[in-house]
């Protein structure tokens, strides 16, 4: 292997074909490991109907395209043809849906009956096929956040094929309370196998995807109130094929005493986070977290030929860590912010080098939302866009992801709890943001009345600015006239998370560059997975290929999602991105799942 290049799963093409009013629209990926002058050969029942050019977009409108006609895409390298993957059957609509198996509901022991809705999800390919599986969390109605009291119901988490197929249905057990700052489950290729792993937060009680028990199976550590703050907590890496528990080990960072984590009841101390990052620059390690508040501890992990080793422990209690306490959002982000090659863990107003030292902490303070990527393409390197909870000079502000160097800030005198940042007007150069109900360029130059819309961005139609996803709908914003355009409505389908009304997951899951958005429908039997039929004439690779967008589908599912952005600048006026520095790992033990 190439050591300067970063271990990435391998994609197939990605082809689908989806019936529209005037023929069958075809969508393919442009893989990462790809040569820029790759072509592509498009075939409809064995015969070859177009041929792209290095400049065109890998999508096509076949206008004699039939619901019957079965289609392939052929990668062309130096005039050669290479080998011709899976055929493609047509898809009657741009709406694939994926039947659950919904967990039944039950009664605290409070009283409180729940039921459950399908929740956050993460994909990985588990088997090796080149196409991905869904990992999906099960949240029953009774789940709270960690200020509240009350019990919940179990947390599930499920893995489906996106032909429906149920793997498996682990049962994280009544030790695991269910709400949106507990359960962060990371779903990736962890030790290069070519197939996905799952790790997440365990307990005593758990049941893994094979009917295995994890600790004692009578085990109770809930409180009169609800609340978890006793008993062993552990960290489970599941096999993503069967759900079977490969290692368990002693969760850290531990509980410890539970008021050193600002509360003695038990809130602040289990405030979760995860993420995966390429510490060293070349194959992906697993960085669990706990506490943001005030005392902050991330312990990042290696799991290596079947054996997990600790490779650092972060404590904002150690000597010299002070002025990283306190500093945690509600998620977090990943990406390569000193240019040395190596992953940072940027923990809201801090940031985490790759060695598990302290890079710097801007000292602002805690805040719902951030986004980093390269928001201001006129400046090197990636910038950071964060709103903050605590009244001050620079509640909404961008700072440079390197150096934490404040570029411009706005005052503010409440919790500034949204905010967004994406390429929606092709007059200002670089992407916009906006919170506190203003749109700002990436400069802080004020523009105008924001978007209602301030919880997803996602790139749908065929033009490179960014479309706002919220709620069961997508829309355009109309710059000249300051207003939205409602462009999809998925009729049948809802939101999770409450006000954060975000989908399942947001995701390039196949097709070329645009996203996919998958949501489940209002009685949580199925999850239906959206895809555009926009033509699009611009052409760039996949950015599940990408390792910074990659990394942010694996932490989309921490606490407050967040939307995902790549590397690079991807909006009006954008430079054609540099092929990513990666190196796929083919399964060498492809695992053909049996038919149930």
């Amino acid at each position: 292997m190439n050591m300067n290049r970063k271990q990435m799963e391998f994609l197939n093409r990605g082809l689908i074909a989806l019936q529209v009013d005037d023929g069958v629209y075809l969508s393919w990926r442009w893989l990462g490991t790809e040569p820029e002058e790759t072509r592509f050969a498009v075939y409809r029942d064995g015969v070859r109907i177009h041929t792209t050019s290095p400049s065109e977009g890998t999508n096509y409108l076949d206008p004699d395209g039939m619901d019957q006609s079965i289609y392939t895409v052929r990668a062309i390298y130096d005039e050669a043809e290479q080998e011709e993957e899976k055929p493609v059957q047509v898809q009657s609509s741009n709406v694939l849906r994926i039947p659950l198996q919904k967990p039944l509901g039950g009664t605290s022991p409070d009283g409180v009956t729940y039921t459950y809705s399908a929740n956050d999800a993460s994909v990985g390919d588990v088997d090796g096929d080149g196409e991905y599986e869904i990992i999906l969390k099960w949240d029953p109605s009774n789940s709270h956040d960690n200020a509240h009291k009350g019990y919940t119901g179990n947390v599930y988490l499920d893995a489906y094929k996106l032909d429906g197929q149920m793997l498996w249905r682990i049962d994280l057990g009544v030790n695991i309370r269910a709400g949106a700052h507990y359960t962060q489950f990371m779903v990736y290729d962890l030790d290069g196998d070519g197939r996905a792993e799952v790790a997440c937060k365990t307990a005593d009680g758990t049941i893994d995807g094979t009917g295995t028990v994890i600790g004692d199976a009578d085990a109770d550590y809930r409180n009169r109130d609800g609340y978890i703050i006793e008993g062993p907590e552990f960290l489970t890496v599941f096999e993503g094929l069967t759900g079977r528990a490969l290692h368990t080990t002693a969760y850290e960072p531990p509980r410890g005493n539970v008021s050193d984590w600002g509360d003695a009841h038990g809130n602040r101390v289990d405030r979760f986070l995860a993420c995966v990052a390429y510490l060293d620059g070349k194959r992906p390690s697993l960085v669990m977290c706990r506490g943001y508040y005030t005392r902050t501890v991330l312990a990042a992990y290696n799991w290596r030929d079947g054996q997990l080793s600790k490779v650092w422990t972060f404590d904002s209690d150690k000597p010299g860590n002070e002025a990283y306490a306190g500093q945690g959002n509600h998620s977090l982000a990943v990406a390569d912010v000193d240019g040395d090659g190596k992953d940072e863990i940027i923990y809201g107003s801090c940031v985490i080098d790759h060695d598990g030292t302290g890079l710097y902490s801007t000292g602002l303070g805690h805040g719902d939302a951030m986004h980093v990527g390269d928001l201001d393409p006129s400046r090197p390197g990636l910038e950071v866009f964060q709103v903050h909870e605590t009244p001050s000079d620079y509640g909404i502000e961008m700072h440079d992801a390197r150096t934490g160097e404040l570029l411009w800030g706005v005052p503010t005198t409440g919790d500034t709890g949204r905010g967004t940042s994406g390429d929606l007007d092709p007059r200002y150069p670089g992407e916009e943001v906006w919170a506190g109900g203003t749109l700002y360029s990436c400069k802080g130059e004020i523009i105008g009345a924001a978007p209602d819309q301030t919880n997803f961005a996602i790139w749908w139609d065929g033009d490179l600015l960014r479309e706002l996803l919220d709620n069961n709908h997508i829309d355009k914003w109309d710059y000249v006239n300051g207003r939205t355009i409602r462009l999809v409505t998925a009729e049948g389908c809802a939101s999770n998370n409450g006000t954060k009304a975000t989908p399942c997951l947001q995701a390039d899951l196949f097709g070329d560059w645009r996203e996919e958005v998958v949501w489940r429908n209002e009685d949580s039997t199925e999850l239906h997975i959206y895809s555009t039929t926009e033509p699009t004439k611009h052409r760039i690779r996949t950015l599940m290929h990408d390792p910074v967008y990659r990394l942010s589908i694996a932490w989309q599912n921490v606490a407050y999602n967040q939307p995902p952005h790549p590397s690079f600048y991807l909006g009006d006026g954008m430079s054609p991105p540099p092929a990513p520095q990666i190196e796929v790992v083919v399964c060498n033990n492809w695992a053909k799942v049996p038919a149930k």
